[in-house]
């Protein structure tokens, strides 16, 4: 199985990272959270923890403590995109401005600040 899996999460990795290339051009504000990396990562995990209890059932408990353990790290991996899509669709508030007493500061101009 381990033949199987590693193609599969290299493959996964791949169209991860190539899906990401096309965010540099977003547009301003806060962009919407992207769930595909979650959803492709946790089926991946989901279909390694089938895999582990079937070795587990069949009196397999090495491949299936194995599998276990792959399952771990891809969920690790799963949690980790979760993080990294919340943290860009949720930013952080701008700092208040102590000239005006509220109002959130704007951030630097870099063609005005030169």
């Amino acid at each position: 199985m381990l033949l199987i899996e590693i193609p599969v999460a290299v493959l996964l990795g791949l169209v991860l990272s190539v899906r990401g290339w096309g965010r540099a051009d977003e547009r301003s504000g806060a962009p919407a959270m992207d769930w595909v990396p979650v959803f492709w990562l946790g089926g991946f995990t989901l279909g390694v923890l089938v895999v582990a209890v079937v070795f587990l059932r069949t009196a397999h408990p090495y491949a299936g403590a194995v599998q276990l353990l792959i399952a771990a790290t891809a969920l690790l991996f799963a949690i980790t995109a979760w993080h990294a899509e919340y943290e860009r669709a949720h930013p952080a508030p701008l700092p208040t401005c102590p000239t005006r007493a509220g109002t959130p500061c704007a951030p630097p101009d870099p063609v005005t600040d030169r």
